[in-house]
Protein backbone atom coordinates (compact mmCIF):
# COMPACT_ATOMS: atom_id res chain seq x y z
CA UNK A 1 0.00 0.00 0.00
CA UNK A 2 1.25 3.46 -0.88
CA UNK A 3 2.11 5.73 2.03
CA UNK A 4 2.38 8.77 -0.24
CA UNK A 5 -0.56 10.34 -2.07
CA UNK A 6 -0.18 13.07 -4.64
CA UNK A 7 -3.26 15.09 -5.53
CA UNK A 8 -2.58 16.36 -9.01
CA UNK A 9 -3.78 17.30 -12.48
CA UNK A 10 -2.04 15.12 -15.09
CA UNK A 11 -1.75 17.95 -17.62
CA UNK A 12 0.04 20.23 -15.13
CA UNK A 13 3.78 20.47 -15.75
CA UNK A 14 4.65 20.82 -12.07
CA UNK A 15 2.46 17.80 -11.24
CA UNK A 16 4.12 15.70 -13.93
CA UNK A 17 7.55 16.66 -12.58
CA UNK A 18 6.54 15.76 -9.02
CA UNK A 19 5.10 12.40 -10.16
CA UNK A 20 8.35 11.69 -12.02
CA UNK A 21 10.39 12.45 -8.89
CA UNK A 22 8.19 10.09 -6.89
CA UNK A 23 8.64 7.36 -9.52
CA UNK A 24 12.41 7.85 -9.43
CA UNK A 25 12.40 7.57 -5.63
CA UNK A 26 11.16 3.98 -5.92
CA UNK A 27 8.70 4.56 -3.09
CA UNK A 28 5.11 3.45 -3.67
CA UNK A 29 2.63 6.26 -4.14
CA UNK A 30 -0.91 6.87 -5.25
CA UNK A 31 -1.61 9.58 -7.81
CA UNK A 32 -5.09 11.08 -7.51
CA UNK A 33 -6.41 13.23 -10.32
CA UNK A 34 -8.62 15.50 -8.23
CA UNK A 35 -10.54 16.55 -11.33
CA UNK A 36 -11.80 12.96 -11.70
CA UNK A 37 -11.84 12.03 -8.00
CA UNK A 38 -12.98 15.32 -6.54
CA UNK A 39 -11.88 16.47 -3.11
CA UNK A 40 -14.49 16.44 -0.40
CA UNK A 41 -14.46 19.40 1.93
CA UNK A 42 -13.27 17.21 4.80
CA UNK A 43 -10.42 15.66 2.77
CA UNK A 44 -9.21 19.03 1.52
CA UNK A 45 -9.36 20.48 5.05
CA UNK A 46 -7.39 17.51 6.40
CA UNK A 47 -4.69 17.85 3.73
CA UNK A 48 -4.34 21.58 4.37
CA UNK A 49 -4.18 21.03 8.13
CA UNK A 50 -1.38 18.46 7.73
CA UNK A 51 0.48 20.95 5.53
CA UNK A 52 -0.06 23.84 7.92
CA UNK A 53 -1.70 25.80 5.11
CA UNK A 54 -4.88 27.84 4.96
CA UNK A 55 -7.24 27.77 1.97
CA UNK A 56 -5.92 31.21 1.01
CA UNK A 57 -2.39 29.75 0.84
CA UNK A 58 -3.40 27.36 -1.95
CA UNK A 59 -5.83 29.58 -3.82
CA UNK A 60 -5.00 29.97 -7.51
CA UNK A 61 -5.63 33.67 -8.05
CA UNK A 62 -4.64 33.76 -11.73
CA UNK A 63 -7.38 31.40 -12.89
CA UNK A 64 -10.33 32.76 -14.88
CA UNK A 65 -12.78 31.24 -12.40
CA UNK A 66 -11.18 33.28 -9.60
CA UNK A 67 -11.95 36.47 -11.51
CA UNK A 68 -15.39 35.26 -12.67
CA UNK A 69 -16.43 34.58 -9.08
CA UNK A 70 -15.22 38.05 -8.06
CA UNK A 71 -12.98 36.64 -5.35
CA UNK A 72 -10.63 39.62 -5.52
CA UNK A 73 -13.39 41.75 -4.01
CA UNK A 74 -14.80 39.28 -1.48
CA UNK A 75 -13.82 38.40 2.04
CA UNK A 76 -14.65 34.75 2.65
CA UNK A 77 -14.29 32.34 5.54
CA UNK A 78 -12.05 29.30 5.24
CA UNK A 79 -15.12 27.05 4.99
CA UNK A 80 -16.56 29.17 2.18
CA UNK A 81 -13.25 29.01 0.29
CA UNK A 82 -13.04 25.24 0.80
CA UNK A 83 -16.57 24.85 -0.59
CA UNK A 84 -15.63 26.88 -3.68
CA UNK A 85 -12.41 24.89 -4.17
CA UNK A 86 -14.34 21.61 -4.01
CA UNK A 87 -16.83 22.94 -6.57
CA UNK A 88 -14.13 24.54 -8.76
CA UNK A 89 -10.89 22.49 -8.56
CA UNK A 90 -9.08 25.01 -10.79
CA UNK A 91 -8.92 27.19 -7.67
CA UNK A 92 -6.54 24.75 -5.93
CA UNK A 93 -2.76 25.08 -6.23
CA UNK A 94 -1.12 21.78 -7.11
CA UNK A 95 0.30 19.30 -6.53
CA UNK A 96 -0.59 18.57 -2.92
CA UNK A 97 1.41 15.65 -1.54
CA UNK A 98 0.58 13.72 1.64
CA UNK A 99 2.76 11.29 3.55
CA UNK A 100 1.39 10.10 6.87
CA UNK A 101 0.69 13.07 9.11
CA UNK A 102 2.63 15.48 6.88
CA UNK A 103 1.61 17.21 3.68
CA UNK A 104 2.90 19.94 1.42
CA UNK A 105 2.24 22.00 -1.65
CA UNK A 106 5.04 20.74 -3.92
CA UNK A 107 5.84 23.97 -5.71
CA UNK A 108 8.45 23.73 -7.07
CA UNK A 109 8.15 20.03 -7.79
CA UNK A 110 11.57 19.31 -6.22
CA UNK A 111 10.04 20.15 -2.83
CA UNK A 112 8.42 16.70 -2.89
CA UNK A 113 11.85 15.27 -1.99
CA UNK A 114 11.42 16.76 1.50
CA UNK A 115 8.73 14.14 2.18
CA UNK A 116 10.77 11.17 0.93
Amino acid sequence: MADITIYQKPTCTTCRQAVQLLKESGKPFEAVNYYEQAFTASTLKAVLKKAGLSPKDVLRTKEDIYKELGLTKKTMSDDELIALMVKHPDLIQRPLVVKGDRAMLARPAEDVKKLL
